[in-house]
């Protein structure tokens, strides 16, 4: 897709959803099929619900999500199918059925009952084991492996040779709203039953230990740099390249929580990436 053309279907998806913030009637046709077309220009990742600038800052594409949002706008409620033989069916939207692959896109998808969305970019080599959720809008990249009972959210972006373990969430823009989405950089791994929401941004080759929770409103205190990364205004969370989080706490300092002896939950930066963290987190390439 030229530059031409997404400066075209941009146009298009912004009038439609100005007309649609201000109440005026849509053109239904019209907008159903600029939606379909970004659908399309996101799977074969030619468009992405976010960009990283030449300054390294990642910045959502705000007409994509709008795009995305319109789709539920003119969407109609249909049937997508069910199982034959039984009482499941299935109900969404029409323009979000869910993605078809061919052996030649060369991604793994274990039997099992996982799906891809469409409007996914789903990269070769990829290996989705099941059951696990691509949402719509994402962007997976090369080789990485998503594991069962994980989740990529809405417009989220994953880069290439990441490892998202068992039960790990990256929270969407959709549910619940947010205005960026979830950034995994190149060569992250992720454990098991770890959560990355609102926007956070996780800089390549950093590793988070199971159970890592990150929000907008989690301080990560890092022991190496003495220092603490937070969310400041409208810029995110980030954990820095390379860096080794794990979960930990921190006491409550006053009042009747101090007085219980409580402590909240406080991801922990150890260390920094080295050659006993690659050892650790190695995977058998043979399996792939």
């Amino acid at each position: 897709m030229t530059s031409l053309v997404v400066d075209a279907l941009r146009a298009r998806i912004e009038r439609a959803s100005e007309a649609w913030r201000e109440g005026d009637a849509l053109d239904r046709s019209d907008t159903d099929l600029a939606v379909a077309v970004l659908l399309d220009a996101l799977e074969r990742g030619e468009v992405r619900a976010a960009e990283r600038g030449s300054d390294g800052r990642w910045r959502a594409v705000h007409w994509v999500k709008a795009g995305i949002m319109l789709a539920f706008e003119v969407g109609d409620l249909v049937e997508m199918g069910h199982v034959e033989g039984s009482a499941f069916r299935f109900f969404d939207r029409h323009p979000f059925s869910i993605r078809d692959f061919t052996v030649e896109d060369r991604v793994r998808i274990v039997p099992g009952g996982s799906i891809i969305r469409r409007g996914a970019h789903v990269a070769a080599g990829v290996i989705c084991l099941p059951p696990m959720l691509i949402n719509l809008g994402s962007f997976v990249g090369a080789n990485t492996t998503i594991d069962s009972h994980a989740l990529v959210g809405t417009c989220a972006q994953v880069g290439e040779r990441v490892h998202l373990s068992a039960g790990a969430q990256l929270g969407g823009v959709l549910e619940p709203a947010n205005a960026a989405p979830v950034i995994i950089e190149d060569d992250v791994f992720i454990g098991g039953n770890c959560g990355v929401y609102e926007g956070t941004v996780v800089r390549r080759r950093a590793v988070l230990a199971s159970g890592v929770i990150l929000t907008r409103a989690t301080p990560v205190y890092d022991l190496v740099r003495e220092t603490v990364h937070r969310a400041d205004g409208d810029e995110p969370l980030e954990i820095p390249e390379g860096a080794v989080v794990v979960p930990g706490a921190r006491p409550v300092s006053s009042g009747w929580g101090a007085a219980q002896g409580l402590s909240l939950q406080t991801p922990i930066i150890v260390k920094y990436r080295d050659e006993h963290t690659d050892a650790a987190i190695a995977l058998e390439p043979r399996l792939r």
